[in-house]
């Protein structure tokens, strides 16, 4: 035992290589325990629309009727109401109805599918955003710590300057205060990942310490759709109206079965009747309920149908308002965001590094104040910082995206 637990340090010591993001969600789709239990839903409902269309079990009486004494035969053969027999009975609902009930079965059973989809597709967008998240918060501490190497430099030449009298106090002690903010952001930053880490092994249902590593950097894209083309899909394929819809269809039905109700079923039943010497009996039968209660029973039971279908439509057109909006802003948002991320990428970042090598050499030289240096070098550390926060934010809405117009996508 302590054998295993020292290779277990061993491994969790071992530098850990980065995981494809497909590789995760595939093995969160095998794992997840939501996953699990909205697809075993699924299944079990699977099993009812055949159970619901099919004739209520037949029923076997057996029975005698004796005369002078109660046990059985006695009087069989000598008095005409002396028997023993066998009675078969089977109920057989209206025509309509068992079709109409295992439909009604079967939309159940298609609505937990549909959420089933839901669910994947919720789990999948959870993970990419955690994953996104993780890495943003790991590119962030590389950064800080690069920012922290070169502000270390900076703080040596202006320690160099102040004790020739080149520069002030200030400087250095201002350069000193930012190191100490660059080590806050550091452990926020550490805090984003490890809280990462815990909820994407929460998802993939893994020991929450084990490490997840990402790559190196990512980019952000481009959109790989328009958004006439996400509400389109979104409008056929998103599980989310599915199941609204098929929720609709199967409350139309059991407002068709409501009102197939008022009809009666009705049970045949048929027997025979042993009388000993005498000539057997036989019997037939066939017995069905009246509705004298209609008014209090199935007219109420129409009208609460018929109420429940209409509830199940205005349901749907609310999920699809619903549905197309938060498409339009999670779209804008990503549309947003990948704009950012060209304008730093492309047109602020590099500027502002020009900037600050320019400001560095002439800073060396006695040629720019600290102000400028200063100034110039946390430009770079917030536009870097905010190049990849746009990045991770179009990421995570074109999850989002992707969730709402029901499009798994694993890469």
């Amino acid at each position: 035992m302590q054998l295993y637990n020292w290779i277990c340090i061993f491994v969790a010591a071992l530098p850990c290589a980065a995981q494809p993001l497909g590789q995760l969600i595939g093995q969160a789709l095998e794992r997840n325990r939501d996953i699990l239990v909205a697809q075993k839903r699924y299944e079990s409902l699977a099993q009812r629309p055949g159970q619901a269309e099919s004739l209520p079990d037949p029923t076997v009486s057996l029975g005698y009727a004796s005369n002078g004494w109660p046990w059985p035969g006695d009087g069989l053969g000598h008095n005409p109401t002396s028997n023993i027999g066998v009675m078969l009975g089977q109920t057989v609902p209206f025509p309509g109805k068992r079709p109409l009930r295992g439909q009604i079965a079967s939309k159940e059973a298609e609505a937990a599918r549909q959420e089933y989809l839901a669910a994947r597709l919720h789990l999948v967008a959870q993970l990419k955003q955690a994953y996104h998240e993780l890495h943003h918060a790991t590119v962030a501490i590389g950064f800080v710590d690069r920012y922290q190497e070169l502000l270390e430099n900076i703080l040596r030449t202006s320690e160099a300057h102040y004790a020739v009298g080149r520069a002030a106090q200030q400087d250095v002690l201002k350069a000193q205060t930012q190191l100490a903010v660059f080590e806050a952001q550091r452990v926020r930053y550490q805090l984003d990942r490890t809280s990462r880490q815990i909820e994407i092994n929460a998802l993939l249902d893994r020991p929450q310490d084990t490490p997840v590593a990402v790559a190196d950097d990512s980019t952000a894209g481009e959109l790989p759709f328009s958004l006439d083309d996400l509400l389109g899909r979104a409008r056929r394929l998103a599980p989310e109206l599915e199941r609204d819809r098929t929720l609709v269809e199967r409350s139309e039905l059991a407002a068709n079965l409501a009102r197939k109700d008022v009809y009666p079923d009705y049970t045949v039943s048929g027997g025979y009747f042993n009388q000993g010497g005498m000539a057997p009996m036989w019997q037939v039968s066939v017995a069905f309920s009246l509705p004298v209660h209609y008014w209090q029973k199935q007219h109420a039971a129409i009208a609460e149908q018929e109420y429940a279908a209409a509830q199940t439509r205005h349901e749907y057109e609310a999920s699809r308002v619903s549905l197309e909006s938060r498409i339009r802003q999670s779209y804008a948002e990503a549309e947003t965001a990948h704009r950012l991320a060209v304008l730093y990428e492309k047109s602020i970042v590099p500027e502002a590094q020009l900037t600050l090598d320019s400001s560095l050499a002439g800073y060396e030289t006695g040629k720019v104040d600290f102000v400028s240096v200063f100034s110039n070098f946390m430009n770079v550390v917030d536009y870097q910082l905010m190049d990849h926060e746009a990045i991770m934010q179009f990421q995570v809405a074109l999850a989002r995206l992707e969730e709402l117009a029901g499009i798994e996508v694993r890469e």
